[in-house]
């Protein structure tokens, strides 16, 4: 697996990165560039999926950015360890086993750091289930494939700052919550965690891939020739009322 690392360069605009996956999500489609997780910091951003109702922007004057991904509405921000996977799959592919052994994946590498995340049937990502609490959700995921190649990702709250999630229904689920590793009492960086998400990544997605193009080592990428892709459209937020508008 190809890891493009773009963490040294502290938090990025949302919709660059998002020009920079789609990008890639046509090379590798095309099979002229190797399977690759593209992992990164956001700025503060919120993001609605294509399940997004109403309900779960509260405040409609808040700025979104509408997204092809699966899934309701979500934040990303500092703190927060993003990975996109850009993949080509043996066809046909399969979005809901891609997701599965992506939570697999994030669940494997969290108990390296003595955390027990689980899988809850019927909701995506990785969460944590303690007594007497309210489930919370560690890690997001939101899937979209386009011609067997993979592209968006999950979204881990490492020592993200979760007051941001108070300004909407995180995911679309009323009776859930969300949590960091920080919240859970693990002080670790983004690096670390990318570094245990990375090789636990590549186990679990080796076996869906084109066999020739399965990697168990991980190649490191020069981000410099990657540069030019950063690029941030002219359209960026809007606010949930004017998305709600377009959608019509």
């Amino acid at each position: 697996m190809h890891i493009l690392n773009l963490l040294e360069q502290g938090p990025l605009d949302y919709l660059a990165v998002d020009t920079l996956q789609r990008y890639l999500n046509q090379e590798v489609a095309q099979l002229r560039h190797p399977d690759t997780l593209i992992i990164w910091e956001a700025k503060d951003v919120y993001t609605a999926g294509r399940r997004t109702q109403p309900q779960d922007v509260p405040n409609s004057e808040i700025p979104v950015i509408a997204m092809d991904r699966g899934g309701s509405v979500t934040y990303h921000g500092p703190g927060q360890l993003v990975i996109y996977p850009i993949v080509k799959v043996k066809p046909p592919s399969d979005v809901v086993r891609f997701v599965r052994e992506t939570e697999l994946a994030v669940i494997n590498a969290m108990q390296k750091l003595q955390v027990t995340a689980t899988q809850i049937a019927g909701r995506s990502g990785a969460w944590i289930q303690q007594p007497h609490t309210e489930d919370r959700k560690l890690c997001a995921i939101g899937i979209k494939f386009r011609e067997d190649t993979t592209m968006h990702g999950l979204a881990l709250n490492v020592h993200t700052d979760l007051e941001k999630f108070k300004n909407i229904i995180p995911c679309g689920i009323t009776d859930a919550g969300v949590t960091s590793l920080a919240q859970l009492g693990i002080n670790t960086s983004l690096t670390t965690v990318a570094e245990l998400l990375s090789s636990s990544l590549t186990t679990h997605y080796n076996p869906l891939l084109i066999p020739e193009r399965a990697k168990n080592s991980l190649v490191f990428l020069d981000p410099q020739p990657y540069q030019q892709h950063l690029q941030i459209p002219t359209k960026g937020a809007q606010s949930y009322y004017e998305y709600q508008k377009e959608r019509k």
